[in-house]
């Protein structure tokens, strides 16, 4: 004899329902500024394709932002967006060390999406993916944030660099959805969607304080400049004597020191534990890199170490980073 099954709780096609019109909501607002991008180069047999991707309208005057790797190598390119407006697009600038990117186009008939902010996101938060996988304009997939503060090491020149407080999301990415939109259930653009790390997993580089410098000096220079250091550098947790000493739980202990650096001209060595710099308690790499960018050039850099149980303070001075690494 055949066990009846258990009636469905009465509110559970009213939860999915829910969910249902969330996405629709969100995606019937997101679509509209997403474009389908495609970058050319000339070659000698003619103009070729070089990426294609995903890009995020953000302005009112034509200005949409993108993956860095989607646009290497190129300076221009078109967009269409969902409702088959096209429009031509010039490389603004790109930053392979965020692998952001800025293109503009001209004045379109649509309204600029509206950015949120990453740092208010919590994990296991409903999120939205917006992109053209497999040249399939408009698709839309729905998921949680997974994690937070995840982080992608890149590298440009020989530089590397780690993007900081990546958003890890099981929304389904698949190519062609890099640089396309993660929108939280507001429609609010929190995350450029950059890379597929694996079945299940997507990363997107977060809409937040820093990314937003960094899209500023793209607008204004089409590059970001950044300063450099030259150390190679892990996170610890401080034992309990240098908790009591500094008032702090973890730090940042060199491991390697550039030769003729500005780390090394300030007198760090490898073993040294830094726990301040310029003032702010420093626990991992994004937050020293957040106090590298161009303000930082040239001007002198307190660093509070720890070596040998002994609390030391010394002066760095960052200079340029340069497409060698080198200062």
């Amino acid at each position: 004899m055949e066990q009846a099954q258990e009636p469905m709780p009465a509110d559970t096609g009213d939860v999915l329902d829910s969910y249902s019109q969330t996405v629709m909501r969100v995606a019937a607002a997101v679509t509209p500024h997403v474009a389908a991008i495609e970058m050319t180069a000339q070659r000698r047999n003619g103009r070729v394709r070089v990426g294609a991707g995903s890009a995020v309208l953000f302005t009112e005057d034509g200005y949409l932002l993108t993956n860095s790797h989607v646009v290497v190598s190129t300076r221009e390119g078109f967009a269409v967006f969902g409702d088959g407006s096209r429009m031509e697009l010039e490389l603004v600038g790109a930053d392979p060390l965020s692998d952001l990117a800025v293109v503009k186009g001209s004045r379109p008939g649509i309204r600029p999406a509206e950015f949120g902010a990453a740092e208010s996101l919590r994990v296991g938060q409903l999120v939205v993916a917006v992109g053209n996988p497999l040249g399939l304009a408009g698709s839309v997939t729905a998921g949680v944030v997974s994690g937070l503060g995840r982080a992608i090491p890149v590298w440009s020149g020989g530089n590397r660099r780690v993007i900081e407080d990546v958003i890890q999301t099981d929304a389904a990415l698949n190519p062609g959805n890099s640089g396309g939109a993660l929108a939280d259930t507001h429609a609010r653009i929190v995350g450029i969607n950059t890379a597929v790390a694996g079945a299940g997993l997507g990363l997107a580089i977060p809409i937040n304080a820093t990314t937003r410098r960094i899209i500023s000096a793209l607008l204004s220079d089409g590059r970001v400049r950044r300063a450099y250091l030259g150390l190679v550098s892990t996170p610890m947790q401080l034992g309990s004597s240098a908790v009591i000493r500094t008032g702090l739980r973890e730090g940042l202990r060199v491991v390697e020191v550039l030769p003729g650096s500005p780390a090394g001209t300030a007198g760090l060595s490898a073993g040294d534990v830094i726990v301040t710099a310029g003032g702010r308690p420093v626990s991992n790499a994004e937050s020293l890199q957040r106090l590298l960018f161009a303000d930082a050039i040239g001007r002198p850099l307190d660093l509070a170490v720890l070596r040998d149980g002994v609390e030391l303070h010394l002066t760095a001075v960052p200079e340029e980073m340069t497409a060698n690494g080198a200062g």
